[in-house]
């Protein structure tokens, strides 16, 4: 199992979940309210003000899947999220060793 993980633009929430429950047997998906700023370097700011006052809405996006729909997921995510823009976000992903559920205590990997 894997963690696709990825910090999003709220705004392109809509067209992200489109394009995940267009994935034939997706999983499911969490959020995760964020915020967050880009590299310095790849920013110019022009004052203290905006170095202390730069934090961006992110939304944080969490899928948990088998290892052969990573590529699938993760194309649909970087498609959904693009504008071409400093700030569009990022994608990674996680080994996951175990998962457990709650309700039943089964071990689903």
């Amino acid at each position: 199992m894997k963690e696709i993980r990825a910090i999003v633009r709220p705004s392109r929430l809509q067209r992200l979940r489109d394009a995940l429950r267009a994935i034939p047997n997706f999983p499911g998906v969490t959020l995760f309210k964020a915020e967050g700023f880009t590299a310095p370097a790849a920013v110019d700011k022009r004052s203290v003000k905006d170095e202390l006052t730069d934090f961006t809405d992110k939304v944080m996006v969490c899928v948990l899947a088998e290892a052969d729909m990573v590529e699938t997921i993760r194309e649909a995510i970087i498609t959904a999220a693009h504008t071409g823009q400093v700030g569009d976000g990022l994608v990674w992903v996680i080994d996951i060793e175990n998962i457990y559920r709650i309700r039943d205590r089964q071990t689903l990997n």
